[in-house]
């Protein structure tokens, strides 16, 4: 019995493991805790170990990796065709041993902890600022019940909350007010919290230099810089920076049948929270535009003449993440875009 690949079908404490051999038959079926399947793989020499890419399975992975194996990690949607018949965890193992011994297949890096440590920072930002947006509308809402209208906006809310509790003339009741500064406490809360991550975010990006190149591009901060890192590291996982366009999900979506192409609006795949804020830094770098360097001013401008805004800032978005990635893949700085003379 020689196993020549190892497929693991990852759970919170049990672990289902199929081995098979070079001719793809299966050769060992396993359920094992965390602890035997480390000990179970450190005495084999195995040519691939192959997972799902979720919750877990970049420290798993790095353990294996450690013990001197090839290990590989698959978006779940590219495991799911090699599944031949009805769900159970040794049928999912054993697909994901068959995905991982295709040539074409597409894997996902194992993340350091390093990166894992920013992405955890990164989704509890997100958090907090989803529940402060929250938090602003609820009392936008509540006050526009009162008869008390307030323009779109947290800063409007926050100017406007403290007179609103001591203007006397209102007709609000007691337990209303002592709602309003419960809601008034809560949003101070979350705005110190979200001010105080933001500079843990902004430390890091200056202790970093991938970051430091990175916020040289136009529209990209601290902010953006961590969450890049986070999500790609230096980005060899990519081939070419379209590729990564793509992983974003800021690339047109394709429908082409009978030799005739037919592009739609943007895929929306991949990472949503990458897509969102470099779409946030190219709307800034669009109100700035002529700020920027000749060249980018220029594309801009060429842009604009024939698509609409949103449509710019979209190709905007999509032309700094390809920056993103040359700076990084290719441990360039940054090099403004050069004037084109008009012929």
């Amino acid at each position: 019995m020689e196993i020549q690949t190892i497929g693991i079908d990852l759970g919170k404490t049990l672990f289902h493991l199929v081995g098979v051999d070079a001719s793809g038959s299966v050769v060992v079926r396993k359920r094992c805790s965390r602890s035997q399947l480390v000990a179970f793989t450190a005495n084999l020499r195995v040519q691939r170990i192959g997972m799902e890419a979720c919750s877990g399975s970049h420290f798993l992975g790095r353990t294996l990796r450690d013990q001197g194996h090839d290990v590989r990690l698959m978006p779940a949607q590219y495991v799911k065709p090699y599944v031949k018949t009805n769900k159970s965890d040794y049928i999912d193992a054993e697909a994901i041993a068959e995905a991982v011994q295709r040539p074409t297949m597409r894997f996902v890096p194992i993340k350091t902890e390093d990166q894992l440590d920013l992405q955890a920072v990164h989704r509890v930002r997100e958090r907090w600022v989803r529940r402060r947006t929250a938090v602003v509308n609820q009392i936008r809402g509540l006050l526009l019940e009162r008869g008390l209208t307030l323009p779109k906006g947290r800063s409007y809310v926050e100017q406007a909350l403290p007179d609103i509790l001591e203007d006397a003339t209102l007709r609000l009741s007691d337990s209303f007010r002592v709602l309003l500064a419960q809601l008034k406490v809560e949003l101070d809360q979350l705005t110190a919290r979200i001010e105080e991550i933001g500079t843990v975010l902004q430390h890091t990006a200056k202790e970093n230099e991938a970051c430091q190149r990175l916020t040289t591009i136009p529209g990209i901060g601290p902010v953006i810089a961590t969450a890049l890192i986070a999500a790609i590291g230096n980005g060899s996982g990519f081939r070419r920076g379209r590729d990564l366009a793509a992983w974003v999900g800021i690339v047109p979506r394709e429908y082409t049948t009978g030799g005739k192409q037919k592009l739609l609006g943007i895929s929306k795949r991949g990472n949503s929270y990458l897509r969102r804020l470099f779409v946030q830094g190219a709307r800034a770098v669009m109100q700035h535009r002529h700020n920027q360097a000749p060249g980018l001013s220029a594309w801009l401008a060429q842009l604009l003449a024939r698509s609409h805004q949103n449509v710019a800032i979209v190709a905007l978005a999509n032309k700094l993440l390809r920056m993103a990635w040359a700076v990084l893949c290719k441990n360039e700085t940054y090099r403004p875009p050069a004037l084109v003379a008009s012929s």
